[in-house]
């Protein structure tokens, strides 16, 4: 099969397109990745092409904060989603397909299936548009409202609405398709994290997570310092809101004081550690794979992101979630009511007692985190999602 993969945002969008890619290729389809540029994600042997879009570079001008992304909607957020949407419709018609498998940013996505005669498989790296009574879509409400909770999944069609010009730039491009309806939806998320909604329709599937060959270089630098006793690892991958001295400064405090080490990950710049705090018993570096960090510590501070979080049941590692936005607080509430996890830490209220506290309650979860991480490690997202697009 000819597949087109399109995704958009960091690298938490990118990296379970890769491994999917990846899988593809060795089942001998031939597969395009179109996606943003400078991801960091670890690209070898997949032909990919360029929508033209820079996540990163948008969050270097403004953040991650929701107000400030609504001030720079014209000028920011706009030109970027333009090149997502426009983008991967180029991309399209230069490359065609028989199946295309598109991340919920990639708008365009049902008219360049039309236009290419291919299957169309919406992907959710969260879910937020198969409706369902069992909980509120993924960065809408903090709360479960029940019965009205299926309303809650229209937002993401309210957000669509915000870039009909760009939607109709794309057709233009594409020779006006009237748009085609996914096939299926493919939510590559443990089961054993997220429990499947008995009210979803058949075409939604709980994969697992998608996952490839480790990701990322060893660095020889981190293994050396894990290895030497109990550590707490901190990062916040693309997040850079507000203080990360402070925030950093809190859990080498927090770690120090219990006899753990801490290993802070910068990322995009959502965690550091002042010069005053440095000492031994801290390492900090721009960033680590997962594979090679969460297996290693005792507990994973992080930002609630989807591949994050999985990464961490994964490892069997607690985490404590310090949730940004969107989607975050849905894992950050997932994982704590698994066992998995204390409540999430308010990223405005990060102070040393805090982190504390949460690093003792996350110690408590460790039985729990080791139960269900080998099952969860032993799912394969990958093959299972391929598997339902070979027999589309």
């Amino acid at each position: 099969m000819k597949l087109l993969l399109l995704t958009a945002g960091s690298r938490g969008d990118v990296e379970p397109f890769a491994a999917l890619a990846r899988r593809a290729q060795e089942r001998g389809h031939e597969v395009v990745l179109a996606l943003p540029d400078n991801s960091g994600v670890d690209l070898d042997g997949i032909q990919t092409a360029s929508v033209g879009a820079d996540f990163q570079a948008m969050i270097a001008a403004q953040g991650t904060s929701v107000g400030q992304a609504l001030r720079n909607f014209s000028s920011v957020v706009r030109p970027t989603m333009r090149a997502v949407i426009v983008g991967s419709a180029r991309v399209g018609l230069d490359h065609g397909a028989d199946a295309v498998i598109a991340h919920p940013k990639v708008l365009s996505a049902p008219l360049i299936a039309a236009r290419l005669g291919a299957q169309l498989f919406a992907v959710e790296t969260v879910p937020t548009t198969v409706p369902t009574r069992d909980f509120p879509a993924a960065g809408t409400v903090p709360f479960d409202l029940g019965p009205l909770n299926r309303l809650t999944y229209r937002a993401g069609g309210a957000a669509a609405s915000m870039f009909r010009r760009e939607l109709r730039e794309a057709a233009r491009v594409l020779g006006d398709p009237r748009p085609r309806a996914a096939r299926a939806t493919l939510l590559p998320v443990s089961p054993l994290i997220l429990s499947r909604p008995a009210d979803w329709p058949p075409t939604a599937h709980l994969t697992g997570a998608w996952t490839g060959r480790p990701g990322g270089r060893s660095e020889a630098a981190v293994t050396a310092f894990l290895a030497r006793g109990p550590s707490v690892s901190v990062g916040f991958g693309s997040m850079a809101q507000g203080d990360p001295f402070a925030r950093g400064a809190a859990f080498v405090a927090a770690a120090r004081e219990r006899g753990r080490q801490t290993l802070v990950l910068r990322g995009w710049g959502g965690a550091d550690v002042p010069p005053e705090l440095l000492g031994d018993d801290v390492l900090v570096i721009d960033g680590a794979s997962h594979d090679q960090v969460f297996p290693r510590v005792e507990v994973a501070a992080h930002h609630g992101g989807a591949g994050t979080s999985q990464a961490a049941v994964r490892a069997g590692t607690p985490s404590v979630v310090v949730p940004f936005l969107a989607d975050q607080p849905f894992w950050a509430r997932t994982l704590r009511a698994r066992g998995l996890a204390p409540g999430p830490l308010s990223r405005h209220r990060v102070t040393a007692r805090h982190a504390g506290d949460a690093i003792d309650e996350a110690l408590r979860c460790r039985p729990r985190a080791a139960e269900l991480g080998p099952l969860v490690a032993a799912e394969d997202g990958t093959g299972r999602a391929l598997e339902l697009i070979e027999a589309a």
